[in-house]
């Protein structure tokens, strides 16, 4: 029986040096370096133009390239439209349920994902070889087949979650746009945000717990990346912007005027700076992540965060009426216990290797499934949610994130989810 193979286009949303793949090495502020880079001596060797290269000429029409002597941009694809965007990542999401069971073993996956490209290569192989050598045949279908090794056979990583190839697959599927790095600097050199003492209030507890965040990323660099943030952040809400705003050229897009710095900014860009090579990386990673793919995250009413929670008791009824029905008895609404998961994407929950496996997932199929995520969190933890005299207790922390099975469950879930409630939550980010 043939494997079905998903037909997928970018969502509405890397190479680390050897000496830069430990925590403990020193980072310092340096020009961004993407994938566009890695793959300029293969271009000039004759081969074909790279997957970067193909999918910046697509988009040459519609914003000129930057050429300065700073460093080479970040890769950029065209998103569909809203609508035939919603209905794909709806027939993405149940053609990964088909191809990923919940008791798949890695063998297995890894047999299934030969089958479907049709070649016995290794994963990182033919990942390494999709980002610096371009794709065989058409960008759409590459991009598919990129997203399905995310699911099937996930990124090569080390003991502390760090990957040669993430941050370069996490700008493909962000679909981030190109982006100077003396424009990041510009918004450092202007001093101190309106925010800057919320920000100064949020850092030095950013991920406090975790060693492997502390020892590779510094409190002042999460100072500047959260203040950059929010002087851009406060510039759209400024008409016409301040004369020392980013310049036009840089195609970033411009949050919605309502969106302001709120907690939880903190958490969400600390994983971009860890898994990032430089600064700039992930200021763009973070700004793009909020105004392209979470932006009724970031209005001060919170309004996607609350449709968030109230999808998760739903969707939890759907999927396991009783631990629904149990959590309601004891009135344990979900705004009570899964704030922080929705808010962050799941950041919040220790171990961080765990949280950048996930992230894989959720930037590969929408990030709108973190809701399903949670409720595999739930699922998981379900004999001792209901055999708690107080579960509130049990809910107070989530355990340690178990991303690999949470992902297993989320894919199992979307075909349990009906169609209009799956269309809510693919729109509850916007």
């Amino acid at each position: 029986m043939a494997t079905h193979v998903p037909n997928l286009l970018p969502p509405a949303p890397t190479s680390t040096p050897a000496h830069l793949t430990s925590p403990r090495s020193t980072r310092t502020l340096r020009k961004l370096q993407s994938a566009h880079a890695l793959s300029s001596n293969y271009t000039a060797a004759g081969n074909a133009p790279s997957l970067i290269s193909q999918q910046r000429q697509l988009q040459h029409h519609k914003s000129a390239v930057l050429r300065d002597s700073g460093p080479p941009p970040a890769p950029v694809l065209a998103a569909p439209p809203q609508g035939q965007l919603r209905s794909r990542m709806r027939a993405d999401s149940e053609s990964a349920a088909a191809e990923m069971s919940i008791g798949a073993g890695a063998s297995r996956r890894t047999a299934m994902a030969k089958k479907i490209n049709g070649e016995d290569k290794n994963a990182k192989e033919e990942l390494e070889a999709l980002v610096r050598q371009g794709p065989k045949g058409d960008l759409s279908g590459s991009l598919a087949s990129l997203r399905r090794s995310v699911l099937l056979d996930g990124l090569v990583a080390d003991s502390d979650g760090m990957s040669q190839l993430r941050i370069y697959i996490w700008l493909i599927l962000l679909n981030a746009p190109p982006f100077r790095t003396d424009a990041y600097l510009s918004l450092i050199h202007r001093g101190a945000s309106p925010a800057y003492a919320k920000i100064r209030n949020d850092t030095f507890r950013t991920l406090a717990t975790d060693p492997l965040f502390k020892r590779r990323v510094s409190e002042a660099s999460l100072i500047r990346l959260l203040n950059a943030l929010a002087w851009t952040l406060h510039d759209a809400q400024s008409l016409p912007p301040p004369k020392h705003a980013p310049s036009p050229s840089s195609p970033l897009p411009p949050p919605d005027p309502a969106s302001i710095y709120l907690q939880g900014m903190n958490v969400l860009s600390a994983p971009f700076l860890y898994a990032a090579r430089s600064e700039a990386e992930a200021y763009i990673l973070t700004h793009h992540l909020l105004a392209a793919h979470l932006p009724a995250y970031i209005h001060a009413a919170m309004p996607g965060v609350h449709r968030g929670l109230a999808l998760v008791d739903r969707l939890l009824a759907i999927i396991d009426p009783k631990l629904a029905a149990h959590l309601a008895a004891a009135s344990l609404a979900a705004n009570i216990y899964a704030f922080p998961s929705v808010l962050t994407l799941c950041a919040c929950t220790p171990p961080l290797p765990e949280v950048l496996y996930l992230w894989d997932f959720l930037f590969a199929y929408g990030v709108h499934l973190n809701i399903l995520a949670i409720v595999a969190q739930l699922v998981l933890m379900r004999e001792e949610i209901l055999g708690a005299e107080r579960p509130g207790g049990v809910l107070r922390g989530f355990p340690p994130l178990r991303a690999k099975r949470v992902v297993q469950l989320a894919v199992s879930f979307v075909e349990k989810v009906p169609q209009g409630v799956y269309e809510e939550l693919v729109a509850h980010v916007r």
